[in-house]
């Protein structure tokens, strides 16, 4: 409403006022805002003045003597006030909380990096370039700017980059990715180019540095090239790369380690050129003995039983990280204590890896008629896994229930696979339709408890048929081919396909418990006479019958030497 008031004013002006009016007129539109303040603050001065006027000279003398001081509180008020909105929206943000850990104190050594050796091996040559940097730049060769840590969580990435820092005794200054992400625009550029020149300093003063960013996808995923949204995240990268490239004028040795449980495809392609992250450093999961001397090392800190037999919990944790064997010690100690033992016992350990696996036993009331239900279904997943899988072992079978399972069939590789075979494939969809076939053939009826079973079983042998060329007919990967291309007939057939898999599995598992009927028997009547099994039980109810493990030709022939 204002602007039309000037807008038509204006016109006005111009049609009937003289040129020295519209430049007064102009003046006012240009300046209207400080006229505004002024003539305020002229009328406020005016107001007070007058007040202060008809005051006795008393209480004038009393406000005059009081208004420097209000004054100066109001300016000093401001003052700080400014500098707290300056200090929030352009130092506090940026600040680096890490001032950097000199390498002794990080106190991590190779010696207690374990079941990773390989990456340790990578690790110290590592530390040997840091160490002899002199002979490096003699040669004409150029250290290492940026190492790239990938692998499964709990492996030992981040104890890898304190074990650098350590045995190279430099300084090592540790932070998350996610210490930059902030939703205010510049903020995370602000930190990083903090960063680096701590780290600079730090090299300088020291002969060398380590940055370690802990999960390095937050902050280094691929760029959006978009000016919709990811703006802030797109300018914390880019000045994480121009960091990183800066290095290479420089003559501080700065190394920084990314760590990361993404997959290398999500990160940024010019965080991985040579010139930033140099080299990759892959810390997998410990093998057999890896995890063997894993469970020696976290044994040796809490009173156990010596008796313990190490390479049998080796055997049973395969495919676990060392935090996750760390954390079946923890709790077995917790274990033995709540039982008022001293020491740590095997049954604490193997209670304590059923405890995090499967979950806390809770008994439910249920019928004898359900409870031989339950005993027959995992009698024969049981009977199954044993006779009939060629890679996995039974550890424990329970009708107790866990979560949301009635009952549980506890099963583990005897080793480390890294592929799966057609057999294997097979064999795991017949141990899933064990429980439904001897439910069937025992009891005469199913339950809905065969349900996860069915879903496991359709997924493996819609993946062997669609997915892995494992069918009879078709080969190829038709997941990658778009449906709407696939005619109606292509999709039936081998949707057949896999109905036929999983019908002739059925069948297989359907001959095999009626002719080990009397195994399934005595194993369901045990599981509802003693509720749980363990392993050395299994085996020798197994060995009374005369039955022992076997394996398929392909399975012998890939462990043939």
């Amino acid at each position: 409403m204002i602007g039309r008031f000037l807008s038509r004013l204006r016109s006005l002006m111009v049609r009937f006022s003289p040129l020295w009016l519209r430049r007064i007129f102009m003046f006012f539109v240009d300046h209207w805002l400080g006229i505004t303040i002024a003539s305020a603050v002229i009328l406020l001065a005016g107001i007070s003045w007058f007040g202060m006027v008809q005051l006795e000279s008393f209480y004038r003398n009393q406000q005059l003597a009081t208004m420097p001081i209000w004054f100066l509180s109001m300016i000093l008020g401001s003052v700080v006030s400014a500098l707290i909105y300056v200090s929030l929206l352009f130092g506090m943000f940026s600040r680096q909380k890490n001032k950097g850990i000199k390498g002794q104190d990080v106190n991590i050594r190779f010696s207690d990096v374990i079941g990773v050796n390989e990456a340790k091996e990578e690790a110290m040559e590592v530390v040997q370039l840091l160490k002899d940097r002199t002979r490096l730049k003699k040669v004409g060769g150029k250290i290492l700017r940026g190492i790239l840590m990938q692998g499964p969580p709990g492996c030992g990435k981040t104890y890898l980059a304190k074990a650098i820092a350590t045995e190279a005794g430099i300084p090592f200054l540790s932070l998350a990715a996610s210490d930059f992400v902030e939703i205010f625009v510049g903020v995370g550029s602000s930190r990083v180019r903090k960063l680096f020149k701590n780290a600079r300093r730090l090299a300088y003063a020291r002969g060398a540095c380590i940055i370690f960013i802990d999960e390095l996808d937050a902050m280094g995923r691929k760029r959006a090239f978009s000016w919709m949204g990811g703006q802030e995240h797109d300018s914390t990268l880019n000045s994480l790369l121009v960091e990183m490239d800066g290095l290479q004028g420089r003559q501080e040795n700065v190394l920084v380690i990314g760590a990361t449980n993404a997959a290398e495809e999500i990160l940024d392609t010019a965080l991985l050129r040579p010139g930033r992250f140099d080299r990759k450093i892959y810390v997998d999961r410990p093998n057999l003995e890896g995890r063997e001397q894993l469970f020696r090392y976290y044994l040796g800190k809490v009173q156990h039983d010596p008796g313990i037999d190490m390479a049998r919990m080796a055997r049973r944790t395969v495919y676990k990280s060392p935090a996750e064997i760390e954390n079946i010690v923890k709790e077995s100690a917790l274990i033995a204590t709540r039982n008022e033992r001293d020491r740590v016992t095997y049954e604490d350990i193997s209670e304590a890896l059923e405890r995090i696996e499967l979950g806390m036993k809770h008994r439910k009331a249920m019928s004898e008629t359900e409870r031989r239900l339950v005993a027959y279904h995992e009698g024969g997943h049981l009977v199954v896994l044993y006779l009939l899988h060629p890679t996995d072992d039974v550890f424990k079978a329970s009708i107790i229930a866990r979560r949301e399972t009635l009952g549980v069939v506890h099963r583990n590789p005897r080793e480390e696979f890294h592929t799966q075979s057609r057999d294997k494939l097979l064999a795991d969809i017949k141990v899933s339709l064990a429980g439904y076939v001897s439910e069937k053939l025992v009891i005469g009826v199913t339950s809905d408890g065969v349900a996860s079973d069915f879903q496991n079983a359709t997924a493996r042998a819609h993946a062997m048929v669609w997915r892995m060329g494992m069918g009879s007919k078709y080969i190829g990967d038709y997941t990658a081919v778009p449906e709407s291309q696939l005619s109606e007939q292509v999709k039936a057939e081998l949707n057949a396909e896999t109905n036929a898999i999983i019908r002739a599995c059925a069948d297989d598992v359907e001959k095999l418990l009626v002719r080990e009927r009397p195994v399934l028997d005595r194993f369901a009547s045990e599981l509802l006479k003693r509720e749980e099994l363990e392993y050395d039980e299994i085996e020798a109810i197994f060995s009374e019958f005369g039955k022992s493990r076997t394996q398929t030709a392909a399975m012998k022939k890939l462990q043939a030497p």
